[in-house]
């Protein structure tokens, strides 16, 4: 005889901890990291090392600084750190990747009260601060696929604090013969030439930084957090979609000037960015209006600042911008409370 056991409701699951969320979005960028040591080699690995490093190393002081106990249990200054390695270009000098990690911690996490606190994303509040500091070094670019990846730094990898990074063009051409120095954001943007899509999807291109080559990979990686349930599907659908709108639109008025939208979609930080970036939890609305509305907005933005905007790429400032505007959205996209009048 079977017994059934009867209980009255609700009946609660215990709920995913943040430092099981956390954890398993740094199982989703580990693949990412890998294909990106895979493309750039032992620079890419050591760029990885030392900027999440220095991120860990952030938190861990400023913890110790306000006399709390240690924050790097949750694993959210691991993800700051590779998400912030990923945005950098592969040869970007390890002193300057310090710099970066110190930042997006001490100033985009720790200054607003740390972890849940956060108005803006702590990666790229440290990416945003080495753009503004260090502008040649970080649109300096290096091949994939060299052959001595594996065996050799990229020089500038290596570059002692405050000294000027040596030229990496020479060590670029031997690397890849006929390598351009450019990303394909840039080639379009300033030369109309369009990188083939299928090379972006899959992530078989030349140049760019580490993380954001391979459009195929970042979605599988996003993919597991969605069936996880550890991801709001709806951030990254809304960005992706207001980027292609925007950019089918512009496409339509002059097809030789603007980009169709599938490359909009694969090219630059853009994947890397509506999945692991504009998802942040703290930042972004949480009302289901607010999300698409919240999503839209920066797909929209990135393809503005593009097309538009004196650089080839706009989705850092674009979700810098939609953190900014994610209270008001949240404020505007309140649902009528139920018997409430108007």
């Amino acid at each position: 005889m079977t017994t059934v056991e009867l209980r009255t409701s609700p009946h609660i699951r215990k709920a995913p901890s943040v430092a099981d969320i956390m954890r398993n979005v740094v199982y989703a960028l580990l693949p990412i990291c890998m294909f990106a040591v895979y493309q750039f080699g032992i620079s890419a690995l050591a760029l990885i090392i030392v900027v999440t490093g220095s991120c860990v190393a952030t938190e861990h002081f400023f913890c110790w600084m306000a006399d709390k106990p240690t924050a790097i249990g949750d694993y959210s200054a691991v993800i700051t750190g590779l998400l912030l390695a990923l945005t950098l270009p592969p040869g970007f000098p390890l002193w300057m990747g310090v710099i970066a990690g110190f930042i997006g911690i001490g100033l985009g996490k720790t200054l607003f009260g740390g972890i849940g606190y956060n108005v803006l994303n702590p990666a790229l509040i440290g990416r945003a601060f080495v753009q503004a500091a260090f502008p040649a070094t970080i649109t300096t670019w290096t091949p994939a696929f060299a052959p001595g990846r594996f065996t050799e730094f990229i020089p500038s990898t290596l570059t002692l604090p405050f000294l000027k990074p040596p030229s990496t063009e020479e060590w670029s051409a031997q690397a890849v013969d006929g390598f351009t120095g450019a990303t394909p954001l840039a080639l379009q943007k300033f030369e109309g030439i369009t990188t083939d899509t299928t090379s972006l999807f899959t992530g078989m291109i030349t140049s760019g930084s580490i993380g954001e080559t391979s459009a195929f990979l970042i979605i599988i990686c996003g993919l597991y957090l969605v069936v996880r349930k550890m991801m709001e599907w709806r951030l990254p659908v809304a960005m992706l979609s207001g980027a292609f709108i925007t950019g089918g639109i512009l496409f339509m008025i002059n097809p030789v000037k603007y980009p169709d939208p599938i490359f909009i979609l694969f090219s630059g930080g853009l994947m890397l960015g509506a999945i692991f970036m504009a998802s942040d939890m703290v930042a972004s609305p949480v009302t289901p209006k607010g999300i698409w509305v919240y999503g839209l907005l920066m797909g929209f933005l990135t393809v503005i600042i593009r097309t538009f905007g004196g650089l080839p790429e706009g989705v850092m400032y674009a979700i810098l911008l939609g953190n900014a505007a994610s209270p008001l959205i949240e404020a505007a996209t309140q649902p009528k409370i139920y018997g409430a009048k108007k």
